[in-house]
């Protein structure tokens, strides 16, 4: 089950939602959220259910025994239980054999969430939860259950039992699923059409339009449906008293591709840094030490996406980029630097997304060179790539361009200080007519792809 559906939508959350404002006690709350959550997790995938239990259960009674007596060898055997478990679905097929089993939905979500909990009680950063139910809640909780973003238990141990929401909390939150809802549906979905049929396309039928129509297409593409995904669920969380930490900070208005990292994709960014990069030694080891911790970093970074080459490579096209700016680039105040840095810093992550998005590096690199003018001449990936100059499709361009920026974000809060009812209205009767807007697209369209649904 995916917030963009219909089932979702109309039937789901509103029960869901209702019956939690219903009852006033936290453990009954906590009880609904967790039989929700696993039917929400069982309309998907009703045979990995059982999975998502045992993964619970072991890191529940890791957490327990390391509360108590904080061995390392407990908590090695926990990390290799779920790294273990991420590797046979996950990586088994690549290196070695192929099994057939399918990738279950959200594993690589839920497994570093439950790693973060164990090593946490380990390091006595925070105590082992005595109660099953809410550490299966903290780990299963639909908002967050199959796309992130990835929650440290730190950070919500008192909201499950302290939250008390209230109707501005479910105000806001919806407002904001309601503006993650318009990012996927009205912008993402748009992007996807003409992204996903380009990349249909062999690499040496790109010529130099259709090679940046499909780069800039998917670009826009991943950024709002993943972010748009973030914000429902940060909506969703805030409807039911959590408070999750932002995943996305308008990242393409970043000047390097290290305040890239620092804006795109947070949690997983500082996951990384917190559970692998520090324990590696980080940066206090000298310089090769660092850039070999920042290499392992990022090629297990691309291979936590998915089990292809293609991921290893964007992983380690970015780190080798950052290293390159830790090494020979300096910080300036110039204005023209810094346009030249915001422009270098979309090259190449729009490059990037093209290795990320193909399904073999011979593609990636077949329409990386054509975009800059080494690929073919006409052909049927050209005439596509011409049908995308449509007035609408060049008006959802538009849109995605503006919301990629800090405009709408910094024009809201000019709004917000002059007229705080005011603002309200319009922020709700906007939310409105994206909701209004996205039922009737989901109506008369069933092309609903999401990117990041079985990572």
């Amino acid at each position: 089950m995916v917030f963009s559906s219909y089932i979702f939508l109309c039937f789901f959350l509103p029960a869901v939602l209702l019956l939690h404002m219903a009852v006033k006690n936290t453990d009954i709350r906590n009880v609904l959220l967790v039989m929700a959550s696993l039917l929400f997790y069982a309309y998907g995938e009703p045979c990995y259910v059982l999975l998502l239990l045992i993964s619970v259960a072991v890191n529940y009674f890791a957490g327990r025994a390391l509360d108590k007596n904080p061995k390392k060898p407990v908590l090695a055997c926990a990390v290799v239980f779920n790294v273990g478990v991420l590797f046979v679905f996950k990586y088994l097929d690549f290196f070695f054999v192929k099994t057939g089993l399918r990738l279950p939905i959200g594993i690589s979500f839920y497994t570093f969430q439950a790693l973060s909990y164990t090593i946490d009680v380990y390091r006595g950063r925070v105590k082992a939860q005595k109660s099953f139910r809410d550490l299966l809640l903290y780990i299963s909780f639909f908002p967050q259950l199959i796309a992130g973003p990835i929650v440290k238990y730190a950070d919500i141990e008192n909201q499950l039992k302290t939250r008390n929401p209230g109707t501005a909390d479910i105000k806001d939150g919806l407002l904001r699923f309601s503006a993650g809802l318009g990012k996927k549906i009205l912008i993402a979905n748009v992007m996807a059409k003409t992204a996903d049929t380009l990349f249909n396309f062999k690499g040496s039928e790109f010529g130099l339009l259709s090679a940046w129509v499909a780069a800039v297409a998917y670009l826009f593409q991943i950024y709002f449906d993943f972010s748009g995904y973030s914000d429902m669920a940060i909506g969703l969380g805030r409807m039911f008293g959590f408070r999750f930490q932002e995943n996305f900070d308008h990242p393409y208005t970043a000047g390097s591709i290290t305040g890239f990292w620092r804006k795109w994709h947070i949690s997983l960014t500082s996951w990384f840094r917190d559970y692998l990069y520090i324990p590696l030694g980080g940066n206090r080891k000298g310089r090769a030490r660092t850039i070999i911790n920042r290499y392992i970093v990022f090629a297990l970074t691309g291979l936590w996406h998915g089990a292809n080459w293609t991921f290893l490579v964007w992983g380690l096209w970015h780190g080798s980029f950052m290293m390159l700016e830790r090494l020979g680039t300096k910080k300036s105040e110039s204005r023209v630097l810094k346009a030249i840095g915001h422009i270098y810093t979309l090259l190449v992550v729009t490059a990037g997304f093209v290795i990320f998005r193909a399904d073999t590096l011979g593609q990636a690199f077949g329409i990386i060179k054509a975009m800059f003018g080494f690929g073919a001449k006409g052909g049927a990936a050209y005439a596509f790539a011409l049908g995308f100059f449509r007035p609408y499709s060049i008006m959802i361009l538009l849109l995605a361009i503006i919301g990629a920026g800090n405009v709408p974000k910094k024009m809201f809060a000019r709004m917000k200080e002059k007229s705080e009812a005011g603002s309200e209205l319009l922020a709700m009767c906007a939310s409105l007519l994206v909701l209004i807007l996205c039922m009737s697209a989901l109506a008369v369209n069933s092309y609903n792809p999401f990117i990041y649904f079985r990572f």
